[in-house]
């Protein structure tokens, strides 16, 4: 069962042109591949990952963005100190990632047209890559946005507020999987270079970040 926290809601972003495409964020992973530390609060380019993560989708355009917390909670939250964003817990983190995925949809406003989905253990996705996807999913005429890396569909990537009751209805790992492959023929595909695909998980992961 997810809970929520209810910090003042920072305003709209000036710069969001159209559409409101919020960002969930999640960070909400047990780590556990890693064997000790949370990766999330590792250092990436002098900040930890999550801070970075979050900053980059911020940057993006998305508003307002939330952070789906799991272990170490205050720390992940500490880690983003200072940065406009909301923060929804779920408490079964080690469960399925669709758990983390549905505390984030369900703590989305009514005025929020469509939303950008990102794993916070992906630090070599770039800005671009994410207003790439803010900005394809803001088309009336597209209810979805992937990013394609080869035959790999994965974050980032963003869906319309119509195929939200899909996504509350699907429960297993991955962002959503089966609701991308359902929709595929619908969807706008951005390929990417496979060299961003590359998430953290072990410290063989983080230590090749540096190379």
């Amino acid at each position: 069962m997810s809970t929520p926290t209810h910090p003042p809601t920072p305003p709209r972003a000036p710069d969001a042109p159209g559409e409101r495409v919020a960002g969930i964020v999640l960070a909400a992973g047990a780590s556990s591949r890693m064997g000790g530390p949370n990766k999330l609060l590792l250092p990436v380019e002098g900040r930890p990952m999550v801070r970075l993560v979050v900053g980059r989708v911020l940057e993006a355009g998305a508003w307002p963005v939330l952070v789906v917390t799991g272990r170490d909670a205050p720390d992940v939250r500490d880690a983003c100190s200072g940065l406009p964003v909301r923060f929804v817990h779920n408490d079964a983190f080690t469960g399925p990632t669709s758990g983390s995925l549905h505390a984030g949809l369900a703590a989305l406003g009514d005025d929020t047209d469509a939303a950008l989905v990102m794993l916070a253990d992906m630090p070599r996705v770039g800005v671009d890559m994410l207003r790439d996807v803010v900005h394809a999913v803001r088309r009336r005429d597209v209810p979805l946005a992937v990013s394609r890396y080869g035959d790999v569909l994965a974050p980032p990537l963003a869906f319309r507020r119509a195929l939200w009751p899909e996504l509350l209805a699907w429960h297993g790992e991955g962002c959503g999987k089966a609701v991308v492959r359902a929709h595929e023929h619908e969807a706008t595909m951005l390929d990417r270079p496979m060299a961003a695909l590359q998430d953290v998980d072990t410290p063989d992961d983080y230590a090749s970040l540096a190379g």
